[in-house]
């Protein structure tokens, strides 16, 4: 059973959705504002669902200690038309981000995508790995090492870089990769993996020639470049 932390200042809405994930067999933990959302934080917590207007510590701010500490996934909660939120969260670490209003069945579709990609990952075998060049994927630990060196990625950067070194050369529509890794179909202004692919790309050292290892190809998508 995944455990969920709710954090939301609207007490009407979390008491409701805790309703609705216990429901469909969730474990779910509720915090009313970020500086409480922060000190339920712990190892067991599977997934955060975080508001971004809240008293005290909003939620970009509240994301951004997070990460300081924890690589939990975290599924932002959004004003509709927002998109700026949506940008920084999605900038510092954030996995996917739903505007409100949204339905119960979007909102638990999209955890389940979520869950889906970070918890694959625990049933394989701990010798298990998978290696492009001098990058090295540990699935069941959801670690990536450079030339020995630990990388210090999200869930989401993690799964979009397993999905890039297992098709190196070729040519990564958005739309193909918001399904095949954030298990949902690419909407219209959607930059989720425009920036999940930009965080990605700050993280990996460049290629000997200092260029980009993943390449963009406007119009077409992405690809992570072949080195001799």
């Amino acid at each position: 059973m995944a455990h969920i932390l709710l954090i939301d200042d609207d007490i009407e809405l979390t008491s409701l959705l805790k309703e609705v994930l216990t429901l469909e067999g969730f474990h779910v933990t509720e915090a009313n504002d970020g500086e409480a959302g922060l000190a339920a934080v712990n190892e067991h917590i599977d997934l955060i669902l975080l508001d971004v207007m809240m008293p005290k510590l909003n939620g970009t701010e509240t994301l951004k200690k997070l990460r300081e500490q924890w690589e939990t996934p975290v599924l932002m909660l959004t004003a509709k038309g927002d998109e700026i939120d949506r940008v920084l969260g999605l900038e510092l670490g954030a996995d996917d981000y739903l505007p409100k209003p949204f339905s119960d069945r979007e909102l638990l579709a999209r955890i389940r995508a979520i869950l889906r990609r970070t918890q694959s990952g625990r049933k394989d075998k701990p010798s298990e790995q998978i290696e492009y060049q001098e990058i090295v994927l540990y699935p069941g630990k959801q670690e990536a090492y450079y030339q020995g060196a630990l990388l210090d990625l999200t869930t989401t950067e993690f799964a979009l870089l397993s999905h890039l070194v297992q098709h190196p050369g070729q040519i990564l529509t958005k739309e193909a990769l918001s399904l095949d890794v954030l298990g949902k179909r690419l909407a219209a202004f959607d930059r989720a993996i425009d920036m999940h692919v930009s965080n990605l790309r700050k993280k990996l050292p460049d290629r000997f020639d200092g260029k980009s290892r993943i390449k963009t190809l406007r119009g077409r998508g992405y690809m992570l470049v072949e080195e001799d």
